[in-house]
């Protein structure tokens, strides 16, 4: 190293960062969850068959269930140690006067959002559709309601445009074989009986579904999926899936690789671009996942900059709201829904069909992404001066600005671009810069100077 001296574009070395140095900055605080469940390439999609939701980057989450009518969030049964028969009694009161998919559907596109994903079935063991498979059935259409839900929510995203997700959770409270799955092994037989039931239930009836979220594949709240895969049996579960939906994308929580990899929980996203498919999920409203009277909204610059962050390194973001026991998204959530839907009418350009790079993402500072002959330099922090240097590109930059339409500079050099924004003092939600160039993006040359 020449010196230890620092400038006043980003404060840190006047150097390109490099060795042990450039690890530690760019070390990865993404944690997979199905980093080590059970490999089978032959249930895998090719990557075509991924495109789609690899251009979407921004999915709507949904945790609704009988959990909504306490109000504690969606683990209220087990926390609280609610016996099964007294819990099961809230069907009798979730009629959800207001359910209304449609508009579920419409706050999405609202907010940018390609693609939804519903409870379909959480660990409480209550089912949102007409479930023959359902033990004691336990479904919203036997049930006080008389409502298949599923039908009317996979209904509504295909009129919105809207790719549709079904989230399963194969575990059940209501089943003491899920604790002792070794000792009381015919209960828990019954478990897995009847979540193979409830998958091809979901799969065969409700046409074309699009994304298969699983959750809950361990077993006694111990391990992880992979943990558990000598009882679920994924490999023989997910043949099922494929043959009755060939194209389904379907995420690695059931003991099986899956197609892409989950990040879950509302730590910030830090390190390099991630070289296969994956994405992060996380809470609207932190106090839980499920409606909770507590509100503790994520502000708009935070989802805007975890957005950011997870894009430009190669992932998708899936947002979840707590539709309260009849069926509404709290206006407070819809509100700031609406906010990141602004935000993404201007900048979108540099978020939908992009792929990271072509640099490497700076922590705190910048994150790039690219479509053909663009370039997207998403700012997250100018510094005191309004300035960021990135490498060189062999392509000339023909053009450049800001989508937001503020002014912008751009000097490029032989081996370094410096950017920089007059008026920058005071930026809070990041910005997005496009550079055109002359010819299409290489692959990625390497990782943006900090100065």
């Amino acid at each position: 190293m020449a010196d230890n001296q620092t400038d006043n574009v980003t404060g840190v070395k006047d150097e390109v960062l490099a060795g042990a140095e450039l690890a530690s900055m760019q070390k990865s605080s993404v944690v997979f969850k199905g980093e080590h469940s059970i490999r089978d390439a032959s249930l895998k999609l090719e990557d075509a068959d991924m495109e789609w939701w690899r251009d979407a980057k921004f999915g709507m989450f949904l945790h609704w269930g009988l959990y909504a009518i306490p109000a504690r969030g969606e683990w209220v049964m087990h926390n609280d140690k609610i016996p099964a028969d007294e819990y099961a009694r809230l069907a009798d009161q979730f009629v959800a006067k207001d359910f209304d998919a449609g508009k579920w559907a419409r706050i999405a596109r609202d907010a940018g959002m390609g693609y939804m994903v519903l409870t379909a079935r959480h660990h409480d063991g209550f089912a949102l559709w007409n479930s023959p498979s359902s033990y004691s059935g336990f479904c919203s259409y036997q049930k006080a309601a008389k409502r298949d839900f599923v039908a009317e929510y996979t209904a509504a995203c295909r009129e919105a445009g809207l790719g549709v997700g079904i989230y399963y959770s194969p575990m059940d409270w209501r089943f003491p074989g899920y604790f002792q799955p070794m000792e009381l092994a015919e209960n828990a037989a019954l478990m897995k009986k009847q979540g193979y039931g409830q998958i091809e239930e979901l799969m065969r009836n409700y046409g074309k579904i699009d994304i298969l979220w699983y959750d809950g594949g361990w077993l006694a709240h111990k391990g992880t999926d992979a943990d558990s895969a000598w009882f679920w049996d994924p490999v023989r579960l997910n043949t099922l899936v494929r043959k009755l939906q060939p194209k389904v994308v379907i995420n690695p929580r059931s003991g099986w690789e899956g197609d892409f990899q989950c990040d879950e929980g509302g730590h910030e996203i830090t390190g390099a671009i991630i070289d296969q498919p994956w994405e992060k999920c996380l809470n609207l409203n932190r106090a839980s996942w499920g409606y909770n009277t507590r509100q503790n909204l994520m502000p708009l610059e935070e989802i805007i900059r975890t957005l950011v962050n997870v894009v430009g390194r190669g992932g998708n973001v899936l947002l979840n709201v707590g539709p309260d026991p009849d069926g509404v998204i709290p206006e407070t959530h819809v509100e700031r829904l609406r906010e990141v839907g602004n935000w993404l009418r201007i900048n979108g350009q540099g978020i939908y069909g992009t792929r990271p790079g072509p640099f490497q993402p700076i922590d705190h500072v910048c994150c790039t992404t690219f479509k053909g002959n663009k370039v997207y330099v998403h700012v997250l922090d100018w510094g005191p001066s309004g300035k960021i240097a990135l490498p060189g590109l062999r392509q000339k930059i023909v053009s450049y600005s800001l989508l937001s339409g503020e002014a912008l500079l751009c000097v490029q050099g032989n081996d370094r671009i410096d950017l920089s924004m007059p008026q920058a003092a005071g930026q809070q939600v990041p910005v997005v810069a496009e550079l055109v160039l002359d010819a299409d993006v290489s692959p990625p040359p390497g990782t943006p100077e900090q100065k």
